[in-house]
């Protein structure tokens, strides 16, 4: 019996599993200078029906800038940097559970406050912060945090701003979608010189 349960239990979790693929060019409803600054071919990430749970883009290099904030992982990328772009072909959620609708987002880069609201949220401060690309036209702007919780508010629909846990991925580094404990599903690139850590499938309490 002790065998069965355990082939039973291994059979789910492969059921459970997240995998990518190859994808296309950047979707046309970004605006054509953010397309011209993003991969031509993108990261396609299947459910474990093997649905489209989303699709991500990110830039062929990024932008070099002095970052000296306090427990951040990337010292090099400036505030409001265009890192690439995802889509969402039915409805998705962000790292705090709020759904976010059909469609296509950007991605900059950004830091949560140290305020003590976020305490527990993740061990470094990197967040990609995703906007609806109607509103994201200028790939070279930088938006301050301000600004970018605002854009970003729209995608949420909520008070606080749509994001993904990013970090900087210095050892160990594994091109590819790998599970991290149990429910995060983080998705290893280079763009570059950095090599990014991203969880695109995952939840926090915090």
């Amino acid at each position: 019996m002790r065998t069965f349960i355990l082939l039973v239990m291994s059979a789910l979790a492969a059921l459970a599993q997240y995998k990518t693929e190859a994808t296309g060019a950047p979707p046309a409803a970004l605006d054509a200078a953010v397309i011209a600054q993003l991969q031509k071919a993108g990261t396609k990430v299947l459910g474990p029906d093997g649905s489209v749970f989303c699709e991500v883009w990110f830039r062929d290099s990024i932008p070099t800038a002095v970052n000296s904030e306090e427990s951040v992982t990337f010292t090099n990328i400036g505030q409001g940097t265009l890192l690439g772009a995802i889509q969402f072909p039915k409805a998705g959620a962000d790292r705090r559970g709020q759904t976010l609708k059909p469609g296509v987002y950007t991605l900059r880069y950004s830091m949560y406050p140290i305020n003590g609201d976020h305490q527990g949220a993740a061990p470094q401060r990197d967040f990609a912060v995703m906007t609806p690309a109607a509103d994201d036209k200028n790939p070279t702007t930088l938006p301050d945090f301000k600004t970018l919780v605002e854009w970003s508010k729209k995608a949420s629909n909520s008070p606080h701003p749509a994001v993904l846990s990013i970090w900087k991925q210095d050892s160990d580094f594994k091109p590819g979608l790998s599970q991290m404990g149990e429910t995060d599903w983080v998705l290893q690139v280079k763009i570059g010189d950095n090599q990014l850590a991203i969880i695109l499938v995952g939840k926090t309490e915090a």
